[in-house]
């Protein structure tokens, strides 16, 4: 079901109350399965209070169908992902999903993988989507969650997802056994991976397979997840459709059930229909570090550190001048939170490098949405101000990567190979968002690692306070490349004195390189 015409322009919150008056009485009355969240109005809003209204069949919108009907042995859980907690050392969340419900699910997690004694019971949030919103039938979606606290740092831990008849333990379902490793306490080399815009394709699970390959501690996705809604409005479209998440979601697991999946949220990533703010889906989802400054209606913003590296993901929709539903969301909480966090950063001497990743971009030049003036605003003078290493970006889908700058000029140029330094030379930018869905184009010409040209300054836009395009000269645009890629880092501690590295690679999916640089910076400790 599409939205009104005279709704386009609404917030997302004015979305929400459209869909909960039409959908949600027609919904109680036709007594389906819902979701285990609340009823907020006729609103499905996870981990609120229940007010249950009884419907024509008896059965109360709270009620999800009996699980005792179904035979867990026949049942197997399916789409695991992991997120880090609030201290990446000690704390992981396990996420997985099951087809329909179960029974009493649990983590059995251990040391070694044939010693599973510690039994964790998981959370279950189940969510609903009604007929009539979007493409799909009644469906509901049962997500698990198992938060794991008091882990040794720089461990790895055998773990295994069940419910009643279908124990992870069992001998004939080792198979099903995954691992993951938490971060460690001391500074030791890793590497992390980074893209954004993935969806469910030939493409995204190519990139996923790739990831894999490059053994990475942890991947950061800038948003725009699964794209169950693709008009990114922050409306309800005709093709939205909550089952694209069970794709998604299934594709991401060969990755993602051994490496923390750190996510963003885009502007496809608001749904209309589940709160509000729209995040209301997500937060049945996934379960990120909850140290934002708003883990209710910000979820998608927070920090965790790992070893020397912090990194820091915002929700860029709340400062988005080109697609405005959830425009001033946090009423500026957010932004403070962010300054707070990396003045933090900084006086750790502990923490050499500060990552910082979200959606929409501060600097590109694709023709589709190129920069987004409210970023540039609200962000860019504490990128600077705090010298952050590395800012990555997705929502154009394209590879591109700044020079190093200052107050939107180039400070210095950074050729493929070059060394930056945050802390005199400014800034660097990287869209890597083009991971998986349909590609944007350049105004002018590719320029990447062994197809190098040199262009003379072109014109790009930014985009307005009033979502106008205003047109800008660009000088700073050093690589570009239009087709699929990610980002892998490679982070290299230093003693006291000498100089700690990221050295940052685009991959292209065929495994080129097409991009190299070196952020650097001398470590400093008391």
């Amino acid at each position: 079901m599409g939205v009104p015409e005279q709704l386009a322009d609404r917030s997302l919150a004015e979305q929400h109350e459209y869909l909960r008056s039409k959908f949600s009485r027609r919904t109680m009355m036709r007594g389906g399965a819902v979701t285990l969240g609340a009823i907020a109005g006729g609103a499905f809003v996870p981990g609120a209070a229940s007010a249950a209204v009884p419907t024509q069949t008896g059965r109360t919108p709270g009620q999800v169908p009996a699980a005792q009907k179904v035979d867990g042995a026949l049942v197997a859980p399916f789409a695991r992902h992991l997120a880090y907690g609030t201290d990446a050392r000690t704390e992981m969340t396990v996420s997985w999903q099951v087809p329909v419900a179960v029974k009493n699910p649990y983590i059995r997690v251990g040391v070694h993988p044939w010693d599973l004694s510690r039994k964790i019971e998981a959370e279950v949030r189940p969510l609903y989507t009604p007929a009539g919103v979007g493409t799909g039938a009644d469906h509901t979606q049962y997500y698990l969650h198992a938060q794991l606290t008091r882990l040794r740092p720089g461990t790895t831990y055998y773990y295994g997802v069940g419910h009643d008849g279908f124990d992870p333990a069992a001998a004939h379902l080792a198979g099903t056994l995954g691992t993951f490793r938490t971060a460690p306490s001391h500074r030791e080399p890793f590497t992390f991976t980074a893209f954004g815009d993935q969806g469910v394709s030939y493409h995204a699970l190519a990139n996923d397979s790739l990831i894999l390959a490059q053994n990475p501690a942890f991947h950061l996705h800038a948003g725009d997840i699964a794209y169950a809604d693709p008009s990114g409005s922050g409306q309800t479209g005709d093709t939205f459709d909550a089952r694209t998440w069970d794709q998604f979601l299934a594709q991401t697991e060969s990755v993602a059930k051994q490496v923390p999946w750190m996510v963003a949220y885009g502007n496809h990533d608001m749904e209309a229909w589940y709160a509000p703010h729209g995040y209301g889906s997500q937060q049945a989802r996934f379960t990120l570090p909850d140290n934002g400054p708003d883990a209710k209606n910000l979820p998608g913003v927070y920090s965790f550190v790992h070893g020397n590296t912090a990194v820091i993901s915002l929700d860029a929709n709340d400062v988005s001048w080109e697609i405005p539903a959830n425009l001033g969301l946090s009423g500026g909480t957010q932004t403070s939170w962010f300054e707070r966090q990396l003045k933090k950063f900084r006086a750790d001497r502990d923490i050499d490098f500060i990552v910082v990743f979200f959606h929409h971009c501060a600097y590109c030049t694709a023709t589709s949405h190129a920069s987004e003036g409210g970023v540039r605003k609200e962000w860019v003078p504490l990128f600077e101000k705090y010298t952050v290493d590395l800012v990555i970006n997705g929502h154009n889908h394209v590879y591109e990567r700044t020079d190093v700058l200052k107050g939107d000029r180039v400070t210095k140029e950074l050729p493929i190979g070059g060394t930056a330094y945050p802390e005199t030379d400014g800034i660097v930018y990287v869209t890597a968002g083009a991971a998986g869905r349909s590609l944007y184009a350049f105004p002018v010409d590719d320029t990447y690692e062994g197809h190098e040209k040199e262009i003379d300054p072109f014109t790009s836009f930014v985009v307005q306070p009033d979502g106008s395009k205003k047109n800008i000269t660009v000088d700073w645009s050093r690589v570009r490349y239009t087709n699929y890629s990610f980002l892998r880092v490679d982070v290299e501690p230093a003693p006291a004195g000498h100089t700690a590295k990221l050295t940052v690679r685009g991959l292209a999916e065929t495994g080129e390189e097409i991009d190299r640089f070196v952020i650097a910076r001398k470590v400093r400790r008391g």
